[in-house]
């Protein structure tokens, strides 16, 4: 595999091997929902009960009359702040990797992007 297609399908599999390893090892936790404050307004915290009470207000206005612009700013307001919510209250980790495996996966990772960006820019070998 000494021409640059070659390098750069090798270097691709490398590298997309890498993630796919890396991404197996992290974790995702979310403290969200759990008596939290998603914000602060004030002295206030505004938890995600909160947001979905504010959800539900505007879903029953939108029930009563659809062409309400409260109803319509409640309820998209409500979900957008829910949303976020989630994502500001969400935590990575990574799990406990020997030194092999987090060897492999930086392996994997620096040396799949090499092959990959030499079978893209680099100059073809003359063997």
């Amino acid at each position: 595999m000494g021409s640059k297609a070659g390098r750069f399908i090798m270097g691709f599999i490398m590298f997309v091997g890498g993630v796919y390893l890396l991404l197996q090892e992290i974790r995702v936790y979310t403290g969200f929902g759990h008596g939290r404050s998603l914000y602060q307004v004030g002295n206030v915290g505004i938890t995600s009960g909160y947001i979905l009470l504010i959800f539900m207000l505007g879903v029953g206005v939108l029930f009563f009359n659809g062409k309400n612009i409260l109803g319509w700013i409640l309820t998209a307001g409500s979900l957008v702040a829910l949303v976020f919510g989630v994502i500001a209250n969400t935590n990575l980790s990574l799990n406990g990797l020997s030194a092999f495996d987090l060897i492999v996966i930086l392996v994997l990772l620096a040396g799949g992007l090499g092959l990959l960006l030499s079978g893209m820019y680099g100059k073809e070998r003359v063997d």
